[in-house]
């Protein structure tokens, strides 16, 4: 099992036709993931990739009977690619795009929320269900399922590789990846992605992987304490961030105690999260709770 998409997922991809939207589409595709057509507006009757393409979302949906959008547009237009996929019926938008305005953000997800459309990223990797369905730019070959499998969510693209091949590497497998991405205003955060892991019988354990800057980790405290059975395995990136100075992400700039690597760790430890220094100790710990 797995949480949000598996291989009967019916996909399609926004901005299809475009360089970035053809190259990780077909990688998409020879994953396994079920992608039945594209959106370019003007190109509505071509076929690409063998798949159809389509002018509008709402034509797409109608046709194909697709659930999730994959959107690749540029960073100007992915607030009006975002409410049109709510207004089609999409049920869930995976924003890979990077350099979205904030506001433009702001208005998207709030949109997407009063349609009841879920939402991943934007400028995040997007989602993988191993062995079933890719959807963003995630090099499949790191996520593999095995007999114990794992749940990750994770604002960095990066360290959710390193993260999937710490536990590959100790002989776990991965039920579903989530990189929710590190700007200011996204989708999806783990306060919703826990409990879905939570309700999963595939996934045994979770590991997240945050970063300094907001308040997102400190406020999934709640819900683990409330709500998560489950052992949980927790990095925070950014451990040696001066105050006040953004590092890399839009969202990761130190603004009290709260959004300090240090602040974070505690709070997470604080209602039973295994907190390891180094990404490297991932896998390790998870051996050592598991055994």
């Amino acid at each position: 099992m797995s949480i949000l998409v598996d291989k009967n997922t019916k996909v399609i991809v926004q901005g299809f036709t475009g360089k970035e939207g053809t190259f990780h589409a077909e990688q998409c595709i020879a994953y396994g993931t079920n992608i039945v057509g594209g959106v370019t507006p003007f190109k509505g009757g071509q076929t690409h990739l063998d798949r159809p393409v389509f002018n509008t979302v709402k034509e797409a949906v109608d046709a194909t009977g697709a659930t999730v959008s994959l959107i690749f547009v540029p960073a100007k237009f992915v607030a009006n690619g975002v409410i049109e996929a709510a207004n089609a019926g999409i049920k869930l938008a995976v924003v890979i795009t990077e350099h979205t305005p904030v506001n433009d953000m702001i208005a998207a997800k709030n949109y997407a929320n009063k349609c009841g459309m879920m939402m991943i990223g934007p400028n995040c990797p997007g989602i993988i269900s191993s062995d079933e369905c890719k959807l963003g730019i995630m090099p499949g070959m790191v996520f593999k399922k095995s007999k114990v499998n794992v749940g990750l969510i994770s604002k960095s693209g990066t360290l959710t590789y390193e993260g999937s091949n710490q536990i590959i590497n100790e002989g776990y497998g991965i039920s579903t990846a989530v990189g929710i991405g590190g700007d200011s205003i996204i989708g999806l955060t783990y306060t919703e992605l826990l409990p879905m892991f939570e309700a999963d019988p595939d996934t045994k354990a979770i590991v997240m992987i945050g970063e300094i800057g907001g308040s997102l980790e400190i406020e999934a405290c709640k819900v683990i304490k409330e709500q998560i059975t489950k052992p949980i395995v927790a990095f925070i990136a950014g451990q040696s961030a001066p105050k006040g100075k953004r590092m890399g992400h839009a969202g990761a700039i130190i603004s009290g105690e709260d959004s300090t690597a240090v602040g974070k760790m505690k709070a997470l430890s604080a209602v039973g999260v295994h907190v390891v220094e180094s990404p490297a100790h991932i896998g390790s710990k998870l051996k050592e709770i598991l055994k």
